[in-house]
């Protein structure tokens, strides 16, 4: 118990005299050690780099999980080293929502048959969203979390180290300081009106005593200066593994755009088969427009005939009662043709569609009663509907 009172007494008066040279400094009333330029630079490069570390983690964190209510369940979860429960994502749930829905409304309809293909295709979008929300957190979060939680505080603890070991040797050059000045003042101006003798004795020697205090205030200062080079040391060995921190954190990213670029490529090739898909479905993206009606004209009738243009009916254009007429038999307009660049391959669902090849070029145009979302196009002598959304129109 005395030990421990003493140790207590210690430290608490440590603790009072780093207080009073801490206080001393901010008011501009004692002397700093200051810290050498690339120092300086290393303790900045490592702030930035922590402080554009954490921001970089909670924006990663928001994008892959938006909801704020749901980060901060996993925060706790994983404060509480506990498993996180497993979450639907938006994609499922829109999936089971849909499906639902064509059960209820008709599995067999149009509207049903294609809520049931987008639904299976929202449930791969939503899987693939939970393989790259794991990934990213594995190969991408963990490392970015590891070096706040783990290297960083490492950092700190020995700044905090090195700041007491500056403290404790700014106050011992500032005690040997006034020791020589007083011992000055005591060898020049020796005090001998005290009457009492063991106030005159003390007054006699008080040369020897301060020449004394000198020589303890120069033996701690040595063990303050060697406390300090040697944490100095080590805390600028840590500041420069701040470069290799870097060189991780780049690895790191490298697979995180990986993992995104092969999310979103899975994305684009979910999205494109279900446009496929619904392309070839009857009805989904034809129109039933009433065939437009002849423009007023005070020509005969005949002239008329002549002059008006022929409003052909392709496959699934027609409207009830009227005869199909062929693709080859129908002429584009005179004007209002125009260039197009293909953007992906499409398969065509039938003859009176046009397969295309990306990146080729083909002439469109559109004809009255036609769906707006497809165009007649022609290559060559070919010539066949092409859905609009698979066209890069140029001129």
């Amino acid at each position: 118990m005395d030990f421990n009172m003493k140790k207590l007494a210690s430290d608490a008066g440590i603790f009072f005299t780093r207080a009073v040279q801490f206080t001393e400094e901010k008011f501009g009333q004692a002397e700093k050690t200051e810290l050498d330029a690339h120092f300086e630079t290393l303790l900045a490069r490592a702030d930035s780099t922590k402080n554009w570390t954490e921001r970089i983690l909670r924006q990663t964190e928001v994008l892959l999980q938006p909801n704020p209510s749901a980060r901060v369940e996993e925060f706790l979860y994983e404060k509480l080293d506990r498993k996180v429960p497993s979450r639907v994502t938006n994609g499922e749930l829109l999936a089971q929502y849909m499906a639902e829905a064509a059960s209820e409304l008709g599995a067999t309809t149009p509207y049903g048959k294609t809520l049931l293909k987008v639904s299976e295709a929202e449930k791969r979008l939503g899987a693939a969203e939970r393989d790259f929300i794991h990934t990213a957190s594995v190969s991408f979060l963990t490392p970015l979390r590891n070096f706040l939680e783990g290297d960083w505080k490492t950092i700190s603890k020995e700044r905090r180290l090195l700041q007491n070991r500056r403290l404790d040797l700014d106050a011992c050059k500032a005690r040997l300081k006034k020791a020589k000045a007083a011992e000055a003042k005591a060898t020049t101006v020796p005090d001998f009106q005290e009457t009492r003798p063991r106030n005159y004795i003390l007054s006699a020697s008080a040369s020897a005593l301060w020449n004394d205090e000198v020589d303890k205030a120069e033996q701690e200062l040595r063990v303050a200066q060697t406390e300090f080079d040697r944490q100095a040391e080590v805390t600028r060995l840590l500041l420069e593994g701040i470069s290799s921190t870097h060189v991780n954190h780049l690895r790191c990213l490298h697979e995180f755009v990986k993992s995104q670029t092969t999310y979103y490529a899975q994305c684009y090739r979910h999205m494109l088969d279900l446009q496929k898909q619904l392309g070839r479905f009857p009805g989904t993206f034809v129109g039933t427009t009433e065939p437009a009606s002849p423009p007023l004209s005070t020509t005969s009738p005949t002239t008329a005939a002549a002059t008006m243009p022929v409003v052909p009916t392709v496959a699934g254009l027609a409207a009830p009662g009227e005869a199909a007429l062929c693709l080859e038999e129908v002429a584009p307009p005179a004007s209002g043709t125009r260039k197009a660049r293909v953007l992906y391959d499409y398969e065509a669902a039938d003859s009176s569609e046009l397969a295309l090849l990306a990146d080729e070029l083909i002439t469109v145009y559109s004809l009255p009663g036609m769906d707006p979302d497809w165009l007649i196009g022609e290559r060559g002598n070919k010539k066949g509907k092409v859905p609009v959304t698979y066209l890069e129109l140029l001129s």
